[in-house]
């Protein structure tokens, strides 16, 4: 029986022969969390000033709590080194790597799914480790909503509606502001056809909206109100569908995309009648490309279609539907920041799509953005001009375009303006050049904080203002936060402050507008706004500090994370620098070291919500 560590929860260790050696010390639990959750090996010394600074012998307790993990371990365990290196037997179960590695269906079983991080066993310990514990307690309950999400529609992929539903409760309790969440449950309610329950959760999520944040439920939900059971219509052959589907690709083309989406929605209800399982298979293919890639808020409905196709292929054998739906489900889990999730999903693409370029092109494409937004950038930089190569193969433009765009923003990130400039200005080129316009205003908004950062103030203003008013009239709410935020720190630049804030604030409102943004760019505006605040003295700066804390830790955006720490620092937390100097050490990020460290709070004034 292999050993089995649970975290989650009361942590407890099965799995050893006669039960094994009991973990008395809650500061051994909290070592081996941090030993199993940190990106790299810790230094003793780190680990001793973290855990053990009350300590008479810090370097003394650290080799005691030590010795007693070994004896909790037991045989084919290895503990040993400086950095301190945990070798684990490799059938080992740790549950926090199920959770956020591991399948839906293994991450389901766990005991502790649904329990805190060290739940009645965090330990007295320093301010910087109960930062990083905090964070890793946030990273793991947004996990867990992650999993119980994918877990209620993959359930109904399988046709398990039942178990759909019982999971969608469970994490709609977790996280009941959620949009996403309640569009779930709703949306499974009419499928199973049973609207008053819809109607009924429908209500109870309307008023806690107006409660506790005075608005009203979003397109996600009020779509998932309005789902319909597929009724039974006469079968139909082939060429109708294909008609239909025709129809409404081309609706979408045109620009005519909620039409064109209803369109498919009937090619996938005729090809149900149909019998046939290619068809079966490219229109929900095709309705969850639409889904997923339209300004409507409709990723549940995608993301319903794909696992359908992923659940309908693998059954088949169709190795290529497998790698297509995996692709997109792994996109929209980056977007979402559930880049664990995102990762698994692409990871299987790649291992499914057999070398197929166009595929391969895509995931890698979407994984150098997770490894980017994560902040691992040399994985990043690699995976992305590994993508840059495979478009050009296979002469999509438009997929060069928006990896070349991020290897941009990379080279932003890290303060490397030359590089940053030349891609983005690549991205923008091949965007052109295909009369991709829906893309533009975001290499152009990246680009103008490239002017900005280099000193160029007029051409960073115009570049900004360019990439909004594109961004306005195409009505993307993503692409109109990012050129806001650049609209409103060219405003800063230029002296004027209020509009500054006034700006940064539109910005967030815009890009939440809809439930399925990039959460990403979220913080990254927000973060801005942080900093503006924190320079200028703004009252509402610790409550912006807060929030992007807990946004960056749930969504392990680790660079955001420290610069969320950082901001809290320069309103007078000191745990919080403390935590992101700890932090910091394992990210890659040469203009890491001097972005925002030196800003100290002014006289507070009334500026900001």
């Amino acid at each position: 029986m292999p050993v089995a560590i649970q975290l989650l929860g009361p942590p407890r260790i099965d799995g050893l022969r006669g039960g094994g050696y009991r973990i008395r010390s809650r500061k051994t639990w909290a070592l081996l969390a941090y030993l199993l959750l940190s990106e790299h090996p810790p230094l003793r010394s780190q680990l001793a000033s973290l855990l053990y600074a009350e300590a008479d012998d810090p370097l003394r307790a650290l080799r005691w709590n030590l010795a007693e993990l070994r004896r909790a371990l037991g045989d084919g365990t290895v503990l040993e080194g400086d950095p301190v290196v945990l070798d684990l037997p490799p059938d080992t179960v740790i549950d926090v790597a199920v959770l956020t590695t591991g399948s839906w269906p293994e991450a389901v079983r766990l005991p502790g799914l649904g329990g805190e991080l060290l739940e009645g066993y965090a330990p007295r310990q320093s301010a910087a480790f109960a930062t990083w514990l905090l964070s890793a307690q946030r990273h793991l309950a947004a996990a867990t909503e992650a999993i119980l999400h994918e877990a209620a529609v993959g359930s109904l992929s399988l046709g398990r509606s039942a178990d759909a539903i019982a999971y969608a409760s469970r994490v709609v309790a977790l996280n009941p502001l959620d949009e996403n969440h309640q569009a779930l449950l709703i949306r499974l309610y009419r499928l199973v056809g049973d609207p008053e329950r819809a109607r009924r959760q429908y209500a109870s999520y309307a008023e806690l909206l107006e409660t506790e944040l005075g608005l009203s439920p979003g397109a996600a939900v009020e779509s998932a109100v309005r789902e319909r059971r597929r009724p039974t219509e006469p079968t139909v052959g082939p060429g109708a569908v294909e008609a239909v589907v025709e129809a409404g690709t081309a609706a979408i083309a045109a620009g005519a995309a909620l039409a064109g989406i209803d369109a498919l929605r009937a090619a996938v209800a005729m090809a149900d009648r149909a019998g046939s399982p290619d068809l079966r298979l490219s229109t929900r293919l095709g309705l969850a490309e639409a889904l997923i890639h339209a300004l409507g808020g409709l990723d549940e409905e995608g993301l319903a279609s794909l696992h359908e196709v992923d659940a309908i292929a693998a059954a088949a054998g169709d190795r290529a539907s497998v790698a297509r739906a995996r692709a997109e489900l792994g996109y929209v889990d980056f977007l979402r920041g559930r880049y664990d999730r995102a990762t698994h999903w692409l990871n299987d693409a790649l291992a499914f799509a057999d070398g197929d370029v166009m595929v391969t092109a895509k995931a890698k494409t979407y994984l150098g953005s997770v490894e980017s937004d994560r902040s691992d950038y040399p994985r990043a930089l690699a995976l992305l001009g590994e993508a840059v190569g495979l478009a050009r193969q296979a002469r999509d433009r438009r997929r060069e375009a928006f990896a070349s765009s991020m290897i941009g923003r990379v080279h932003l990130l890290r303060g490397e303006l030359v590089d940053a400039g030349r891609w983005l200005d690549t991205a923008t080129e091949l965007a052109t050049g295909d009369h991709w316009l829906a893309f533009l205003p975001w290499p152009q908004a990246l680009r103008s904080e490239v002017h900005l950062r280099g000193g160029d103030l007029d051409e960073a203003t115009a570049a900004s203002r360019q990439a909004f008013a594109r961004a306005c009239q195409l009505g993307d709410p993503c692409w109109e936060g990012i050129a806001a935020r650049g609209v409103a720190l060219t405003a800063e630049a230029r002296g004027d402050v209020d509009l500054a804030f006034a700006g940064l604030l539109d910005a967030r409102e815009r890009c939440n507008r809809l439930a399925d943004p990039y959460v990403w760019l979220d913080a990254y505006i927000l973060d801005a706004l942080c900093g503006l605040g924190a320079r200028h003295g703004a009252a509402g700066t610790a409550s912006w500090v807060e929030l992007l804390q807990e946004l960056t830790a749930r969504r392990g955006m680790r660079e955001l994370h420290v610069r969320a720490l950082r901001h809290g620092a320069a309103v007078g937390d000191r745990a919080a620098g403390e935590a992101a100097a700890l932090l910091a050490q394992g990210i890659d990020n040469p203009a890491l070291a001097v972005l925002d460290a030196g800003a100290r709070p002014r006289q507070a004034v009334t500026r900001g919500r």
